[in-house]
């Protein structure tokens, strides 16, 4: 009896004996699952991360923009008293006010003006000089590079005083050339170093197969080069504008009145009789902001293209 007993044990501890093994198999491939899972979340993460820094960094760079939109449109009342991310009530008084009482259409015409030209005239004139530079072989070139890139190092406040000076003697302060010539000093050097860069990348069997056909330089250039440089053309106009719509301290200085003022002085020389108009400078930073935020959208391709061109091939 107890032989069969421990024969029938034997075989029960038998049977038994491989349920160990596969528990403990079991218990191995949940932890290497687990494990398996972590890292998978690990890998999630970290490749989210970039992402997520860049969603940040967007969120910080257009908030500053949407909270003067946001301020623009609250009531003067409620700016200080009850300040909200989602405002309660929007009223369009600031720039009613703006426009009828300030006049604003003026800074905005100045604007246009003295940009517009500004960009016409350096972009003419660098682009000669750019391809004088790219194409042409003769004594000094890098020295004439290295010269205009010097011309924009010298700090802006460090060039007022003669320009003021000349300007005066020459009757043009508060005149739109008066402007306008002073912002090709910064806008000039600009123009010519993007568009050098667009030269050197265009073949030059173009060229030599124009030469052939009897073409002169002048003509290589007007029915060649410009035609094939539109994009670069395009690019450099852009950036030159942008500069010279924002620019401050030349306006500030070469200004007299309201009657030549640009929109950056005028939104810095507002002045109200008891306080200063903080919903009227919001809105007329927006209404300055958003046509220069428009375009930076609309052409951020071809203004990277203009800032890398040439940074690999020169």
């Amino acid at each position: 009896m107890s032989g069969v007993r421990v024969a029938g044990g034997g075989r029960a501890a038998t049977a038994q004996a491989p349920a160990a093994p596969e528990t403990g198999g079991t218990g191995g491939g949940g932890e290497r699952r687990g494990v398996s899972r972590a890292r998978s979340a690990a890998g999630r993460l970290v490749r989210a991360l970039p992402g997520v820094a860049v969603a940040l960094l967007v969120l910080a760079s257009a908030f500053p923009l949407y909270w003067a939109v946001v301020s623009s449109l609250t009531p003067e009342s409620r700016l200080f008293e009850a300040p909200s991310l989602v405002p309660r009530e929007l009223v369009l008084d600031h720039y009613r006010t703006l426009f009828e009482e300030r006049n604003f259409w003026l800074p905005i015409r100045n604007s246009l003006v003295v940009a517009g030209a500004t960009t016409a005239l350096s972009v003419v004139v660098g682009a000669l000089c750019a391809y004088a530079l790219a194409r042409l072989r003769f004594r000094g070139k890098a020295a004439i590079l290295g010269f205009i890139l010097a011309v924009t190092m010298f700090p802006q406040i460090s060039i007022v005083p003669p320009l003021y000076l000349m300007l005066r003697e020459l009757r043009l302060i508060n005149t739109y050339p008066g402007l306008i010539f002073p912002y090709m000093t910064f806008a000039l050097p600009l123009t010519v170093w993007l568009l050098v860069g667009f030269f050197r990348q265009l073949p030059r069997e173009l060229e030599e197969a124009a030469a052939v056909d009897g073409a002169g330089r002048l003509r290589m250039l007007r029915e060649v080069i410009l035609p094939l440089s539109l994009p670069g053309l395009a690019t450099t106009a852009i950036l030159t504008f942008l500069y010279a719509w924002n620019e401050f301290l030349f306006a500030l200085s070469f200004t007299l009145g309201p009657e030549r003022q640009t929109v950056p002085v005028a939104i810095a020389l507002f002045r109200g009789q008891y306080q200063v108009p903080w919903g009227q400078i919001l809105a007329a930073a927006v209404v300055a902001t958003a046509p220069v935020a428009l375009i930076v959208l609309l052409f951020q391709r071809r203004i990277v293209q203009g800032l890398t061109a040439g940074a690999v091939k020169g």
